[in-house]
């Protein structure tokens, strides 16, 4: 078989160290792909797919892309869940023996892009890393900003009782992660399938508590506060050793880590981020319909990834709390300091990705003036917030570096509209080295010498249209039109013919030549030199210049607090550890927005850990039990925050998680039912919470049959008030568990106030004490726009239903109720127990139906002889 062509056989080596990557080749000006990576970047890029001779018989399938345009295609590429390995010439063709020298340079991959043209300004992109042995550590980097975390739990089992759970804290941690990627030694849960998971292999645990020492430059992990933690260090190590083989570069922006225990924040598991909509809404929007959306007022991006890191990890430490509440207060109070902090930070880059990009060397120039134009207000910055109390602001104060050195460094010797290019001159003011002045000096002069011999030549020749003109081919040239060409002196040499004109050359005008391009070859050399030392410098100041673009990102977000609260009309919770919420006026932060045309209706909570634990509400559907329980929910959400509230006032407890169970839909990925996914929610909910924790809770038991249904949800609310403890708000349609009232002292009954006019009804948003009996939902049919013939049938349906009496078993008007005669126990495989001989008939009498043979006629008549026989029992 013939060989490949030494290029090729390149290619191919280094090919072979990145399968699963789609290789960059550098060759020339353009980025080539072969083979299989050819086919697939053909297709994803929409570009030509063409061949090139490699020394087989078959031409080798190819593509490319410009080099300067190649941050246009990796972004597609990655999008599509590919990873790019960019290999580059890495020595000089000038003076390479054979084949220019090639090597892959790095491996970009979804979590660790760091242009700016491939990320989401107000969004983190991290790259997270799992290990999972009888616990779990997880560790998690946005290689564009350096901020890098782990935490680790000890046992999985420990978590939860249902074994089927064990893996709640760690799925939870990821989904508050939101990673771009995930790397692990095997699949997370049950099996979880998620196409972010990039299964590797592991290391020895000394391996990788050296990969961390190296990373960090110490020689011991003690003042990390990790050096027990076995899960958390493998984790980091496994982290830390796959940017090494990605990046290729030091990454000394990531110099700082953050160790946290999951009980520091209060726990969502993902249910309840979806389901309050906090990032993202329900269907996947970011945007307008989040609680981000309404409480983002930041001016840099900084503050917003900030901002959503706050939300994502609410705090349950009262004192760091009212030290966030302290800072909102005080700008909140302060309008003009708040306005003024506003227009400074409206002048502020994204510092962290700038500073991320200089370490990485793929900074430019006017990356380095956005550095200065931020940097240059952050002495007013500081001076506003030298005037400001509160303790946050006065640590800020104390530890804020204006960065005066690198404005003036900057300053001094970047222009201030630098070239896109660092190589090609142009980028270093004058003045600022001498050895460049001098160099410009001589370029300088002999252009203007050159201008000069242009006006010699003329006079002496005659020649009164000829010019000087360069071209990169041929240089400087003399220029003479046909029509003057019988006035060319002898000593002109001519060097190009077109077709209106003739070029020379003279000795005098090569050695000039020689002068002014080997002048600007060392001004561009030189020049890009200099950049190099200024870029180094300010690399070297990277953790002082991450310290202040953390501290602006704070300001930015406290600011953003107290601006949506002035704008909201928002007010300042009372936080408390006595176990109580008490909301005045209380409105849904973003429903509230929303809503154009009407008024929201405010409504107030109390809830505590003794005679209100929970609270049954009932309404009809499209009423605002939903809405009312979320904006609780949301409520104490944003306190633990430290923002201020939706409410007239709020007195709000300290929670250690908040769990929803609102709403449900098929999973079919996981082969569950819409009523499968209920019980698996509620499973996890009534496994993790605590007497500390909010639960909400809508339309348990609605996915299956009326009994069962009733039944779950009975016993539930049972469990619960008996077992948890837990503060709760049990929206439901079953009206019967409003019997609880009187049989459990924790339980309150609510409802959703409505007006009934002419068989319609009004919805008044109202919450108020008591229950409802009916759910309306003919009604409520009927405002959806349901068909007249429809609504109409429904209610004769109905009203012959009623008369029937069918629901016996759980009727209000029955004399003797079910939940009388028939102890309903939470520890009962059939909640509805009976002891009863003719009830036992009557089963036996309904068991032996044929459905499948009945006609409409006979089932009628069956169903009348039904209602007849359970009238006697």
């Amino acid at each position: 078989m013939a060989k490949y062509t030494p290029m090729m056989e390149q290619y191919l080596g280094i090919k072979e160290q990145y399968k699963d990557c789609i290789l960059l080749y550098r060759l020339g000006d353009f980025y080539e792909m072969f083979f299989e990576d050819a086919l697939i970047a053909s297709r994803v890029l929409e570009i030509a797919l063409t061949g090139r001779d490699c020394g087989q018989e078959e031409r080798a399938p190819m593509c490319g892309v410009p080099h300067h345009a190649v941050n246009n295609y990796i972004p597609k590429l990655i999008e599509n869940g590919y990873k790019v390995a960019i290999c580059e010439q890495v020595e000089d063709p000038a003076t390479a023996k054979g084949i220019v020298k090639r090597d892959v340079v790095r491996v970009v991959t979804p979590g660790t892009v760091i242009e700016q043209s491939m990320l989401d300004e107000k969004t983190n992109n991290y790259l997270c890393c799992i290990y999972i042995a009888e616990g779990f550590g997880i560790s998690y980097v946005d290689v564009s900003t350096g901020d890098l975390y782990v935490t680790e739990n000890i046992s999985l089992s420990d978590y939860a009782v249902n074994s089927n759970k064990r893996y709640e804290l760690l799925n939870g941690e990821i989904n508050k992660v939101n990673p771009s990627e995930i790397i692990s030694n095997k699949l997370t849960g049950d099996e979880i399938i998620d196409s972010r998971i990039s299964i590797t292999d592991i290391l020895k645990f000394t391996e990788y508590k050296n990969i961390i020492l190296n990373h960090f430059n110490v020689v011991s992990l003690d003042s990390f506060g990790i050096s027990d933690n076995i899960n958390a260090i493998i984790s980091l190590g496994m982290l830390i050793d796959y940017l090494n083989q990605t990046q290729k570069t030091s990454l000394e922006h990531i110099n700082k880590l953050h160790f946290y225990n999951t009980g520091e924040y209060l726990h969502l598991d993902s249910s309840t981020r979806k389901n309050l909509e906090l990032i993202e809404t329900i269907r996947g929007k970011k945007g307008q319909g989040t609680l981000y959306h309404v409480l983002d007022n930041t001016m840099t991006a900084m503050g917003g990834r900030k901002l959503k890191k706050w939300i994502e990890e609410p705090l349950k430490n009262i004192t760091n709390i009212n030290n966030r509440l302290d800072s909102v207060e005080e700008l909140f109070n302060n309008v003009m300091a708040s306005n003024n902090i506003k227009e400074y930070l409206k002048n502020v880059y994204d510092i962290e990705r700038l500073i991320s990009r200089i370490v990485y060397g793929n900074c430019n120039g006017r990356d380095l003036v956005a550095l200065k134009q931020s940097v240059s207000n952050l002495p007013d910055l500081k001076t506003e917030i030298s005037e400001l109390k509160s303790k946050m602001f006065s640590n800020i104060c104390d530890n804020f570096d204006t960065l005066r050195d690198i404005y003036d460094i900057i300053d001094k010797s970047i222009v201030d509209e630098p070239p896109i290019s660092i190589k090609e001159g142009g980028i270093i003011k004058r003045n600022y080295n001498v050895e460049l002045d001098e160099i410009i000096e001589i370029s300088i002069n002999g252009k203007n010498w050159i201008s000069q011999l242009q006006n010699e030549e003329r006079e002496k020749t005659g020649i009164k249209n000829l010019k000087i003109g360069y071209t990169k081919v041929f240089g400087y040239y003399l220029e003479v039109t046909k029509s003057y060409l019988k006035s060319v002196p002898d000593n002109y040499i001519r060097k190009q013919t077109l077709a209106n004109c003739e070029r020379y050359v003279t000795p005098e005008l090569k050695e000039m030549e020689a002068k002014i391009l080997n002048a600007d070859e060392q001004v561009m050399k030189l020049e890009y030199d200099l950049f190099l030392e200024v870029r180094q410098y300010i690399k070297s100041q990277v953790t002082k210049i991450q310290e202040t673009a953390h501290n602006i990102a704070i300001i930015d977000v406290l600011n953003s607090l107290a601006i949506a609260a002035v704008k909201n009309d928002y007010t300042r919770p009372v936080m408390n550890n006595n176990g109580y919420m008490n909301i005045v006026d209380g409105r849904h932060p973003v429903i509230e927005r929303i809503i154009k045309n009407e008024l929201f209706v405010p409504n107030d909570t109390y809830i505590d850990n003794k005679e209100h634990r929970m609270s049954i509400i009932t309404g009809p559907n499209m009423a605002g039990k939903s809405t009312y329980m979320r904006q609780v929910a949301l409520i104490a959400l944003l306190a633990h925050i430290g923002s201020f509230v939706p409410a007239k006032s709020a007195e709000i407890c300290i929670l250690d998680k908040i769990f929803t169970r609102v709403g449900a839909s098929d999973d079919l990925s996981q082969g569950q039912s819409t009523f499968m996914v209920e019980m698996s929610e509620v499973s996890n909910i009534l496994n993790n919470a605590t007497e500390n924790s909010l639960l909400i809770l809508d339309e348990i038991g609605r996915g299956t049959s009326t009994y069962d249904g009733l039944s779950i949800a009975w016993s539930v609310v049972e469990y619960i008030t008996k077992k948890i403890k837990a503060k709760t708000l049990f929206a439901t349609h079953y009206h019967e568990l409003s019997e609880l009232e009187s049989k459990l002292k924790s339980v309150k009954n609510y409802r959703i106030l409505i007006k009934e006019t002419d068989d319609k009804i009004i919805f008044l948003r109202k919450i108020t004490e008591g229950s409802v009996d009916r759910s309306y939902g003919i009604q409520v049919a009927n405002l959806a726009g349901l068909p007249e013939e429809v609504v109409f049938r429904a209610k004769e349906i109905l009203k012959q239903l009623g008369e029937s009496d069918i629901t016996k078993p759980f009727a209000k008007n029955k004399k003797e109720r079910v939940s009388d005669k028939f102890q309903v126990s939470m520890f009962a495989e059939n909640p509805i127990v009976s002891n009863n001989e003719e009830y036992k008939d009557f089963a036996e009498i309904i068991k032996n139906i044929d459905v499948n043979n009945l006609t409409p006629i006979k089932a009628l008549t069956l169903l009348n002889d039904i209602i007849e026989k359970a009238k006697h029992i």
